[in-house]
C-alpha cells in the first residue's frame, strides 16, 4: 500500500474511535478487524449493525485506496445473515471491478468461528 493512501486510512478518526484495526491492505484488497466490546452491543446484547457496517466500510476504504489513488465511496449496501459469535469480527475486502473513474468492491464479514455474518458491496469514485 502506498504511504500516501495509508496516511488517509490511518487518519480515519471514527474507525479509531470504535477500535477498528487495519490488518493488511494492498493491490485492491484489505483485511480489517474489530474486537467486540460492550460498547459495540445494542439493546438486546447483540453486535450493533452499525458497528458491522463501519468495519466493512473501513475495509472497503482501505482496499479501494490501496493502489495509491484517492477513492471515495459513492454507494454502499449491506446484508446481515447472522449475529456474530466470539470476541472479534473480521472484514475481508476485494475489488470486483474497476474502470477509469468507478470501482466496485465486495466485503465479507466473518465472526471468530469463520462464519459469514454479513456481506457488503460498495462503489467508489476514483478521484485520481
Amino acid at each position: 500500500m502506498s504511504e500516501d493512501a495509508l496516511k488517509f486510512v490511518k487518519r480515519d478518526r471514527f474507525a479509531k474511535l470504535i477500535g477498528i484495526e487495519l490488518v493488511e491492505a494492498a493491490d485492491g484488497k484489505a483485511v480489517a478487524r474489530l474486537e467486540i466490546e460492550d460498547r459495540h452491543l445494542n439493546g438486546v446484547d447483540l453486535v450493533q449493525g452499525g458497528a458491522i457496517f463501519t468495519l466493512a466500510d473501513f475495509a472497503f476504504a482501505a482496499a479501494s485506496n490501496s493502489r495509491g489513488f484517492v477513492t471515495l465511496g459513492i454507494n454502499a449496501n449491506i446484508s446481515y445473515f447472522k449475529s456474530p459469535k466470539g470476541k472479534f469480527i473480521t472484514a475481508k475486502a476485494r475489488q470486483v471491478s474497476s474502470g477509469r473513474k468507478i470501482c466496485g468492491y465486495e466485503v465479507e464479514i466473518f465472526d471468530e468461528d469463520g462464519e459469514l455474518v454479513a456481506k457488503f458491496s460498495g462503489l467508489g469514485y476514483i478521484k485520481g
